[in-house]
Parts: structure tokens; sequence; C-alpha cells
């Protein structure tokens, strides 16, 4: 996929709607800090190392039950891109 074509799918989403991605393990926390189409591009590309090394520092990886709950007691929107199989999400900054 080309960058614009991921940009064109991301959407801002209430946590909330996205429990039953969160329920069979599809959900991937993306960091602020990062850039959720940089992320999702080397996730297309396969690139193990960048998403290995993103793993090991915490800025990417599946949602925790903690920030799940956090999520959902704040009725959360996060920034959200599905790239099969899974759903990247990202919170908002402003949150």
């Amino acid at each position: 996929m080309q960058r614009d074509e991921l940009n064109a799918e991301t959407a801002k989403i209430r946590w909330q709607e996205l429990q039953r991605f969160f329920a069979n393990g599809s959900t991937i926390y993306v960091s602020p800090e990062l850039d959720l189409i940089d992320v999702a591009m080397e996730i297309c590309r396969d690139n193990k190392a960048k998403i290995e090394q993103w793993m090991s520092d915490q800025s990417v990886g599946q949602v925790s039950d903690d920030q799940a709950i956090e999520w959902l007691e704040a009725d959360a929107t996060v920034w959200s891109l599905v790239v099969k199989p899974w759903v990247l999400v990202q919170p908002l900054k402003d949150q």
C-alpha cells in the first residue's frame, strides 16, 4: 500500500467500538510519539527489524488489558487504521 492510500484509511473512532477487535487480540497500540502511517507502512513492508525495535521500546505492541480498561472508562477516541489482520490504534495526543 502507498502512504496516501493508508492515510485515506485512517479514522477517529471511539475505543468502545473496537472492543471486539481487542477481544480477539488484533488491536495494536501505537505510541503517540510515532507516526501511525509510518508504522503501518513498516508493517506492510514486513520490516521485522523496525517493528521489533518499536516493540522492545514499547512504542508498538498489543493493547494491554489496563490500557483497554482505561480507554473504555474514559470513553476515549483513538486514531485507527486497519492493516489486516491488525487494527492499529493510537491515542489522540490531547487525551
